[in-house]
Order: C-alpha cells, then sequence, then structure tokens
C-alpha cells in the first residue's frame, strides 16, 4: 500500500478489498442529536475512450462539476478487469492535480444481479477536474461500457448546500452533450447459497458515449414501510436503527443475543436516502453462522465526524453506478468505535448482504473504515467489532472463538491459494476475514493477523487483568496491612466495553462488586489474615481472576505495657523549671510506629524511645498525655499527673551549726551552708520521688545522704565550675508515700563546706 498526498487531504490505495477513501470529506455528521434529511447524492458518468485493440481507455484531463468520490465501472458486473486503473483529480479551491492513484478493479463481493461491474470507489475530496486511464493486459481485453463515475457527496457543490444544478461536460471533441441515464434497479435478489454466478441482466438504458450522464436518485420520499417502518418481527414497535421491512415480507423474528448489544447508528444516522433502494431486503434462511471481517481499504487519516458522509458515498456509488440492491456490508465500523447499521432490513435480523461471494447467505459483514495492512486498527474500532460480532453470533448460539462450517456456494479461491467448488464444506473461524473465502488482501496483513485478538475480545474472558494497589494499608515487611476500609484496585487490556463487573475476593468469596468501567472498589475486611484477588466478568460470562496478594486486617490498638510515669532528675533547679524525666514502655502486636506526646506539649518519639527529659513549674499540678500509634493507625493514650514542690532549707530540722547566705543565684536568694563535721539537716515530705539541690564550687565538700534513717550514699559536691541550684541527687519509688530525707556533713579535710538550697518532691 501507498499513501500520496495532494490538495488537502492524503491518498491511500492497495489491491484490497472495501472502498478507496482518498481525503477528508465534508457534510453533515448527523450526530447533532437532531434528526437530518436525507443526503442525495448524484453519480455522473463519462464514457472511456478505448484503444482500438481493447486493452486500454482514457478519459481526457477535463473540467468537471463538483464531485467527491471517483469509481470505473464496466456494462457486465460478470467481467473481469485485468489491468492497472489510475485516476487523477483536481481540488478545488488549490486548483492542483493530484497524483495518479491506483483504484483495485476487482471488488470481491458483488451484488446478485447487479447492473455493472466496478472498482473499488475512491473518496478524493471536493474536486472539480478528473483524468483516467487503464492499461490493460495484452493477453485480455478490457469489459465493453467503461466509463468513470463520479460521486457529488451529499448534494454538496462548491457553492455551499445547494443542489448543483444540471450541466454539461464536453466529450473528447469539445461538442458532445451529456446524456440523462437511469441505472437499472434489480427487483430481487437469488441468495448465494443456491445460485451460481449469474449473467448479468440486459440493460435497458443506453450507456454514456464520450459524453457525461447524470443519475439522479429517485424524486420521491420512500415511503414509511421502507424506511423507519410501523412495526417490528413481533409486532412490537421497531427498534429506531432497524428499517422496518414490508409487511408482505417474510421476516425472521429476531433472535435474543447471549451477550448484551452494542450501540448502533442507525442507517438515518448517516443520513441514508432510502428512496436510492426500494426494494426489499433478503432474510438468511436459516441463522447466521459466522461473520467475516473487512477493512475497506481507505485512508485511515479521516475525521470520524466524516464518516457517515463517506459510508452515504459508498452507497450511492454501489446503488445508483453499479446497481446493487443496497450497500454491501451489513455493518461498518470507523476509528473511533461508533459502528453504523450498513444494509438496510434491520440490525438485529440476519439480513444478506454483498460482502463475501459465495457465503453472504451464512454470514454478516462488518467492515471497519480504513487501511490495515501496516496496523491493525485502533483498540476502539477492534472492541466494536468483537462487540458487534458476539451479539450476532450470539444471537444464533455461536461461540465467537469456535470455527463453524460453512457451504460454499460458488466456485472460488481464497488468498492461501486454496479453491473450491459449489456444495464443498469448509471450516473456518466464526470471525475471520474477507481474505479467508475470497483472493484479497482484505481485511490487510495486520488488521487479519489481529483477527486473534478480535476473537478473544468478543468470547472472553477478560485478559491482562492485573491486581493493583490496594490502599488504606501500611506495609510491614513485605506484607499490608488494614485497620479500616480498603480501596483495591485494578486493570486489564479488555477494554471495559466488554466487561459486564468485576468482583473482589476475599478468601474465595464475593467482599464487594463493580461495573465493568470501574478500576477500583472499597470494602472493609474482618479482622485477621486474608487472601485478595479480583474476578473479572466478561460479557460472555466467561471469569477470569487475578493473581492474589496477603492482607491483614488488624484493628488491635497498642498497650502501654509500662504507664506513663515521672521521676526528678538531676539538672539545674529553677521555680518555672524543674527537671524531669517522662518515662513509658509501649508496644503492639504487629508493629510500633511512634508515640506522641500530647500534652502539656507536643513531641513525637519513635517506637524505641521509652523516656524524654521534661521540665514542669514548681506548685503547678500537670498532666501528662502520651499517645501510641501503631503501623497502621491504631492507637491508645495514657496520662500521668505530677505537681514538683520546692523545699527550702529553712523548712529542715537542723543539728550542729549551719550558716544562712544571701545571693540571687540561691533559690528564694538564701542558702545554708556548714563545714561541721556531722551537722546535718533533715526534710520530711509525702511524694514518689525527691532531688537535693545544692551550691558547688571547686572548694564544696561532701555529704551523707539518708532516707528513712538509711544511708543510702556519699555526694560529693566538689566542681570545678561554680554551679547554683544543681540537683545533685534524686531518688523515686513506685508510688507516693512519706518520706525523709537527711544530709549529714562529712567534713571532708581540706573542703569540709557543704552549702544547700532545700529539696525538691514531686507529689
Amino acid at each position: 500500500m501507498r499513501a500520496r498526498w495532494w490538495g488537502t487531504g492524503a491518498v491511500v490505495a492497495a489491491a484490497v478489498c472495501g472502498t478507496l477513501i482518498v481525503q477528508g470529506v465534508s457534510g453533515d455528521s448527523g450526530h447533532d442529536g437532531k434528526t437530518a434529511a436525507p443526503v442525495r447524492d448524484r453519480v455522473r458518468s463519462a464514457a472511456l475512450d478505448v484503444r482500438g485493440d481493447g486493452t486500454g481507455a482514457t478519459l481526457a484531463r477535463r473540467d468537471a462539476e463538483p464531485f467527491s468520490m471517483l469509481g470505473v465501472s464496466w456494462e457486465k458486473p460478470s467481467a473481469r478487469l485485468a489491468g492497472k486503473v489510475e485516476v487523477r483529480s483536481r481540488a478545488v479551491g488549490s486548483g492542483k492535480w493530484s497524483d495518479w492513484l491506483p483504484l483495485d478493479s476487482d471488488r470481491g463481493a458483488g451484488e446478485q444481479h447487479a447492473a455493472r461491474g466496478g472498482t473499488e470507489p475512491a473518496w478524493v475530496g471536493l474536486s472539480d477536474g478528473v483524468e483516467a486511464r487503464i492499461d490493460g493486459r495484452t493477453t485480455a481485453k478490457l469489459p465493453a461500457g467503461l466509463r468513470l463515475d463520479m460521486i457529488t457527496a451529499g448534494g454538496k457543490s462548491a457553492g455551499g448546500d445547494a443542489e448543483p444544478a444540471a450541466y454539461a461536460v464536453d466529450g473528447p471533441d469539445g461538442t458532445e452533450e451529456p446524456v440523462a441515464t437511469d441505472t437499472p434497479t434489480p427487483t430481487s435478489e437469488p441468495t448465494d447459497a443456491t445460485t451460481t454466478d449469474p449473467a448479468p441482466p440486459e440493460e435497458t438504458t443506453a450507456e454514456p458515449s464520450a459524453g457525461e450522464s447524470t443519475t439522479e436518485p429517485p424524486a420521491e420520499p420512500p415511503s414509511a414501510s421502507e424506511s423507519t417502518g410501523s412495526t417490528g418481527p413481533t409486532g412490537s414497535a421497531s427498534p429506531p436503527d432497524s428499517a422496518t421491512p414490508s409487511p408482505s415480507l417474510s421476516v425472521p423474528a429476531a433472535p435474543r443475543s447471549t451477550v448484551p448489544r452494542p450501540p448502533i447508528t442507525p442507517r438515518s444516522g448517516w443520513q441514508a436516502d432510502e428512496s436510492l433502494s426500494p426494494e426489499a431486503p433478503t432474510y438468511i434462511d436459516g441463522r447466521i453462522k459466522a461473520v467475516v471481517v473487512h477493512h475497506t481499504a481507505s485512508t485511515n487519516d479521516y475525521t470520524c465526524a466524516e464518516a457517515p458522509s463517506i459510508i452515504n458515498a459508498v452507497y450511492t456509488y454501489d446503488v445508483t453506478g453499479l446497481g446493487w440492491k443496497d450497500l454491501g456490508y451489513n455493518f461498518v465500523v470507523d476509528k473511533c468505535g461508533t459502528i453504523y447499521e450498513g444494509r438496510k432490513g434491520g440490525a438485529d435480523l440476519p439480513v444478506v448482504g454483498a460482502h463475501a461471494y459465495g457465503f453472504n447467505s451464512q454470514t454478516t459483514g462488518i467492515a471497519v473504515l480504513g487501511t490495515y495492512v501496516d496496523a491493525p486498527p485502533p483498540m476502539a474500532a477492534m472492541a466494536s467489532v468483537a462487540r458487534l460480532a458476539a451479539w450476532k453470533l450470539g444471537q444464533y448460539g455461536v461461540q465467537p472463538d469456535a470455527t463453524v462450517t460453512l457451504t460454499t456456494a460458488l466456485s472460488g479461491q481464497n488468498l492461501a491459494g486454496r479453491t473450491w467448488e459449489p456444495g464443498e464444506e469448509m471450516t473456518l473461524p466464526a470471525i475471520h476475514g474477507h481474505r479467508d473465502g475470497y483472493n484479497t488482501l482484505c481485511p490487510g496483513d495486520a488488521f487479519y493477523a489481529a483477527l486473534g485478538t478480535v476473537r478473544t475480545l468478543a468470547a472472553g474472558p477478560v485478559t491482562g487483568l492485573t491486581l493493583g494497589t490496594v490502599t488504606g494499608t501500611g506495609t510491614v515487611g513485605t506484607t499490608p496491612y488494614t485497620n479500616g476500609p480498603l480501596t483495591v484496585s485494578w486493570s486489564t487490556t479488555t477494554p471495559a466495553s466488554l466487561i459486564s463487573s468485576f468482583k473482589v475476593l476475599v478468601d474465595g468469596r464475593t467482599a464487594a462488586t463493580a461495573a465493568g468501567s470501574a478500576t477500583s472498589a472499597k470494602l472493609t475486611l474482618p479482622a485477621g489474615t486474608h487472601k485478595v484477588q479480583v474476578e473479572a466478568v466478561h460479557q460472555s460470562g466467561r471469569t477470569a481472576t487475578s493473581g492474589t496478594r496477603t492482607v491483614v486486617a488488624d484493628t488491635t490498638a497498642p498497650a502501654f505495657t509500662t504507664k506513663p510515669n515521672l521521676s526528678l532528675r538531676t539538672g539545674t533547679v529553677g521555680t518555672t523549671a524543674v527537671p524531669l524525666t517522662l518515662g513509658w514502655k509501649a508496644a503492639d502486636n504487629v508493629s510500633l510506629k511512634e508515640t506522641r506526646l500530647t500534652a502539656p506539649l507536643a513531641r513525637t518519639y519513635g517506637p524505641t524511645v521509652t523516656s524524654a527529659a521534661q521540665t514542669a513549674k514548681s506548685g503547678v499540678a500537670t498532666t501528662w498525655t502520651l499517645r501510641a500509634y501503631d503501623t497502621l493507625g491504631n492507637s491508645a493514650s495514657a496520662s500521668v499527673p505530677g505537681t514538683p514542690v520546692i523545699l527550702q532549707e529553712t523548712s529542715a530540722t537542723r543539728s550542729g551549726t549551719w550558716t544562712t547566705k544571701s545571693s540571687t543565684a540561691y533559690l528564694g536568694g538564701k542558702s545554708l551552708g556548714s563545714s561541721t563535721k556531722n551537722a546535718s539537716l533533715t526534710w520530711t515530705f509525702t511524694g514518689r520521688s525527691v532531688a537535693w539541690v545544692v551550691s558547688r564550687a571547686s572548694t564544696s565538700g561532701q555529704a551523707d545522704i539518708y532516707v528513712d534513717g538509711t544511708r543510702l550514699t556519699t555526694a560529693d559536691l566538689k566542681s570545678s565550675a561554680t554551679a547554683y541550684r544543681d540537683a545533685l541527687w534524686a531518688k523515686t519509688w513506685p508510688t507516693s508515700a512519706k518520706h525523709t530525707l537527711k544530709i549529714v556533713v562529712r567534713g571532708t579535710a581540706g573542703r569540709p563546706a557543704v552549702t544547700t538550697d532545700g529539696i525538691v518532691y514531686l507529689k
């Protein structure tokens, strides 16, 4: 396949099945929510000048009324054109001529009793000049009645939306006027299950000669029974996307499918002029066995809003130009995934199409707009093909990934070289490519290679199901833990449009459900260790299950194995800052994260910290509150109250000689000092912790400390640096009780002096 660019659009050409569309289109897409009027396209024709030996033909470069699509057709539909067909056009506006564009001369899906044979049509965008040439093979003459058909899309011309006026295009000698012709419309269509390749009907009108002719659609609009209908096959109101056939037809009932019906844009969505093809549809006598997938061999450089105009132009070419009864495909899908009803008769009914020569009476045809030789269609398009195929096959109990047996109606050959005669049985996938039943490249190498993906999308189960994050957890080691609601997320490679629902399984049982479009769900686990996984339910009912993840649900709060407690500590004592130690010990059954001090101030401590130095005001009752947190956020709090009290030296019972000293450095501005051996001071208090407060210097001596009559230690007050209000020694008890503290001067040689500021106790 080659891509050529000129004017305002791109050209893509290949020897493939389908419709060749060259560049962007214009026209109302019919997607504005309003009912658009039918588009009345026109086909104008100009005869090609055939060489004397019959092996070549040309149409000289000429002006033409604006057109958008080109095709070359010939007299007998059974004839084959063996040669190269090329056209080129001149773009409206720029006046630039395109390069030569090859047209596929073998469509491979002709209509029974068609009026003419023809090439693929090529969308060239709005053009007002044309030229054509055919180089035939020397061993075979060209078919008779060659002409170039030009379609004016949507009845639009360079002047706007008005119907173009009648016009004349000069013949080769510049004198001939066009001759109006009416292409015969067939009145019946035998199914290809009971016929061989028929002889074409007699032409009933004169073919144009060197000039150009105009073929107009019928002037009258279709009757109600031909366009919208009044009752469906069962007598109920017809669905809006199904043109109900005439009541005189034998219309089969619409079977219920095993899978949901996808959204389908009706023929009115691409503004089909139903008066163009008044003949009633034909229905398959039996059931649909398979879906044949096509591409239209068009450019991929179209906007999806342009798709309706492209479909309508192909419809006009097929019916008005070639005498087909209707568009050949049952359905058309654009690259954005929009599904369009093609051939009329009811999207939910087994309408006989004209898309798979020899197999039309057993299959439904789905064509994707575009060329897919080098790359497959976008996933949106393949997903829609899969949904549509699964729905149609589901009406007849056929699994999309099954193989089916088709009976050949006509002799033929496929791209792989296999040949057959009428009445043979062929085993094919239920979803297969056009090339499997005809010698064509359709639906393109890349799309054909991707049909396995389409079958899996259609049949299920969901692919690529992966369990993603589990939020609302904390990780201990590699194991997620939770203490409350979880959000479980997942992803798939199967588009959401093909998924019915998701289930979150906990220990193999459904704990939460979500729609097929969802990517996460919330749930709360009971306490304990659990296995979490996700199950995806395909629209077919087939299920897929993700891998598992262990999640531990824990709502147990940490415990204070050692309750918060206070004790006095050494350090400088002030009335506003008495040195304290806050102690505790917290633990958790899983993992302790931290302990936070919340009052009287805020501090945070790591999981291994069990104490912290603090200060408190003397004589002020203070409650110290701690809260312990585990990794999951579970927490517990505990507190301890305490009031530090300073007892001045003057409140002690004295023995021996003591001298009062005054200085602002002392607590209360005074202290007592003694150098007399065995001089003592005794304080009585009720509390759970006590500290002795002294002044220190290099000449300070020693004293023995007695608690409740028992000598506990000897304290040495000597210090290289002078210090005041120094809590030199402290003792703490488990509970508060009445105690006595006595200090006795030792009278140390050379430095006997002891100076004290009193004591501090904690009550």
